[in-house]
This record gives structure tokens, sequence and C-alpha cells, in this order.
């Protein structure tokens, strides 16, 4: 089940993130999996914006977690989380669904994210869920500091990309993210 996060799911979701940070150290990315989760405050203000949701098991905790900003008309994927031991069940794009619909709810042009562009459960895995690279031509200002920001946190140490995925906002079709108004 998909719901929104609840102020007494957020220290659940710091577990989760830690939990699924330990495959990049399998993979030679042990700065990622050594950062750590999300400040309660930072995600409480994900919670409180109503911008955080979670996957659950049957017992209604928390299992995944999805957070969203809204960048340049485009809400733009923050971090979608899926517990290790859930993963591969297609929790992951039942969270990026719900982010699409809400973003079509409020007429914004689609989805964003920045990702790791080799790491398989990364960019290989948002392009089968219908995102595709955006050419640095085409970043809007609000992404480029997304990118400046990663940099200064030293995620360029490894290949990384911007993705968009366009959707239907009030029944037109979306824009590029270029023509998107600031």
């Amino acid at each position: 089940m998909i719901r929104d996060a609840r102020a007494g799911d957020l220290s659940k979701l710091r577990g989760i993130e830690a939990a699924a940070g330990e495959a990049f150290r399998h993979i030679g990315m042990s700065a990622i999996a050594d950062d750590p989760p999300p400040a309660l405050d930072a995600l409480a203000v994900y919670q409180q914006g109503g911008r955080a949701w979670v996957a659950t098991d049957a017992a209604d905790d928390p299992i995944a977690y999805l957070l969203l900003d809204v960048v340049d008309r485009f809400a733009h994927i923050e971090q979608v989380t899926v517990h290790p031991r859930y993963a591969r069940r297609g929790i992951g794009r039942l969270l990026v669904e719900e982010a699409a619909r809400w973003a079509g709810a409020r007429g914004l042009y689609g989805l964003t994210l920045t990702t790791f562009e080799e790491v398989p459960w990364n960019a290989p895995y948002y392009r089968r869920l219908g995102f595709q690279e955006l050419p640095e031509s085409q970043w809007s200002e609000g992404i480029r500091q997304i990118v400046q920001s990663e940099r200064e946190h030293g995620l360029a140490v490894w290949p990384r990309v911007v993705m968009k995925k366009a959707g239907t906002s009030s029944g037109r079709s979306a824009v590029p993210s270029s023509e998107s108004p600031r």
C-alpha cells in the first residue's frame, strides 16, 4: 500500500535508507554507503509539506519511501528508496507512479531526478520506467543548482545524469524543462 508518510514513520525511513545504502558498498561506492541517512528534521519538511510517501507492508510499517520537491514546474524526485528485503517487487515503480499522479494533479510538467548513470538500480532502472536523459543544454536553473549541490557533496566522483519523464498537466502535453517558467 502507498500512503502519505506520517511523523511516526520518519525514523523508519532513516533505517530503510541505511539498509539500502549497503548495496553501494558491493559495487565500490563505499562513500555512498557510509553517507548518513537524511536527518529527521529534513524528512519532516517533506512529510509536513505533503511531499513524502511510503510503501507499507501488511502491518502498515514503511518498507520504501519517496521524497519530492517542486523544481521549475516539475516534480523532482529527491529520493526514492526501497528496503533491500523488498527490492525487485515493483514498489519503487508504484512510488514513482504516485509522484506522477501528484504532479499531474498540480499541473506540473512531469518528473525529474538526478541519479548515478552506471548503477543498475539507478539510471538503467529509471529508463525502464520511461525517464530519458536530459542534456545539460536543457537543464533549468533549479536543476543546475541541484547538480552543483551534488557536486559539492562529492557525488560527481561517479558519472551522474539528469533525467526527465514528461507528464500531462491540465490535459495538455508537457513542455521541456528549457521552456518551463521559472
